[in-house]
């Protein structure tokens, strides 16, 4: 399986909700995370994109040069641009990196945050316009003159004069819980990914895609995205759990559904029925899977939650189902991604990124502190 960690743009700390602990998000702490993560085996990083968050593609864009086989998977809201322009921006980055851009499309859910940006869509109509500018991204990068005439997106004479390394085009992933979504991955993405959910939930999505792209021709692989609470043992992973959100009170939480309750994401309303938007108990879904962290988070608001034994046992559960990409976050970042590499990859066939240098190989028998002159 590859696994994916989380560069976490909006903010990082050790607990949720609260400015205590709270780690400022510098360009050096994004570059440790960067740094570490691919010297750990880690495939790639997300890096999200939103009005809470830096920019996707100049964060991307500034880690490159500091790493050497990690892929970036950048997250793009399609309305924001012109389909000619991230033509040209994904075609640059892809070449720059030296063929480690990957695209994660990402529709929006939040008509207020829309609205910042002047985008004005209902939620079936994002999803249409997705529709027309993947149609004309994708023959960009084939090289092909465009002229196009859609419902929302008009170009004429559109051209790509530079390539992308990856032929046709960077892959493509998106995530996308409605009927609308799915047609659109069914249609397009090389990659769907979900958040994260009771097993039985996450296979249903997988079907209904996998039918969809059948009636397209197409294949597509899948992934899923979900925090992680890893510890030495269960009783350890339940108490961090539990420390992530001893700031957060009522008030905090109430104030925080409430904007989330204004999305018209299916993917974010499935979140929020999980934990009821209000209850501290009863939050474990379903075996070892929380929902705390979706009383206070948009997005992914669960997390697998155990020992690395367990945590690397429901990965295999979910990749029975067939999924073959997971990307990973944890509280604080940096500390969650080396104790992910060191608890759970043990017991995962990870398709692990190469060691940056050669000598690394050898370096086996002296990890840990070493007890010398006895």
């Amino acid at each position: 399986m590859d696994i994916f960690w989380f560069l976490p743009t909006p903010g990082d700390g050790h607990y949720l909700g609260t400015p205590i602990g709270g780690r400022p998000v510098t360009h050096n702490y994004l570059q440790q995370i960067a740094t570490s993560v691919e010297e750990l085996g880690y495939g790639g990083v997300l890096v999200p994109t939103g009005n809470f968050c830096e920019d996707s593609w100049i964060v991307a864009s500034s880690l490159i040069s500091v790493t050497k086989k990690l892929k970036f998977l950048v997250a793009l809201r399609p309305a924001a641009y012109s389909p000619t322009v991230v033509a040209r921006m994904a075609a640059s980055l892809d070449r720059l990196s030296e063929g480690r851009l990957l695209i994660n499309v990402v529709a929006g859910g939040d008509a207020v945050e829309l609205g910042g940006d002047g985008i004005f869509l209902e939620h079936d109509e994002r999803y249409e316009h997705t529709d027309e500018f993947l149609d004309v991204w994708k023959d960009l990068l084939k090289g092909e003159e465009v002229n196009y005439e859609g419902k929302h997106i008009k170009i004429e004479n559109g051209k790509q004069l530079f390539p992308s390394v990856q032929k046709p085009h960077p892959p493509l992933f998106f995530g996308g819980s409605s009927l609308a979504g799915h047609k659109v991955a069914a249609k397009h993405i090389d990659l769907y990914i979900t958040w994260a959910e009771a097993p039985h939930e996450v296979k249903a999505k997988i079907e209904e895609v996998r039918r969809l792209a059948a009636e397209q021709g197409r294949s597509v692989r899948f992934g899923l995205r979900t925090h992680v609470i890893v510890r030495e043992t269960e009783q350890e992973a339940w108490d961090a759990a539990e420390n992530l959100i001893k700031h957060l009170d009522d008030e905090t939480i109430e104030a925080a559904q409430k904007v989330l309750s204004r999305y018209d994401s299916v993917g974010q309303q499935r979140m929020s029925q999980l934990h009821k938007g209000k209850s501290r108990e009863n939050l474990e879904i379903s075996p070892n899977l929380w929902a705390g962290v979706g009383l206070v988070r948009g997005g992914c608001g669960v997390a697998l939650v155990g020992d690395g034994e367990t945590v690397a046992a429901r990965l295999k559960e979910y990749e029975d189902l067939g999924i073959d990409t997971f990307v990973l976050s944890g509280y604080p970042h940096l500390e969650e991604a080396y104790r992910v590499a060191e608890l759970v990859f043990p017991h995962l066939n990870v398709n692990t990124v190469e060691q940056k240098e050669n000598y690394s190989a050898n370096l086996s028998a002296f990890v840990g502190e070493l007890v010398t002159n006895r």
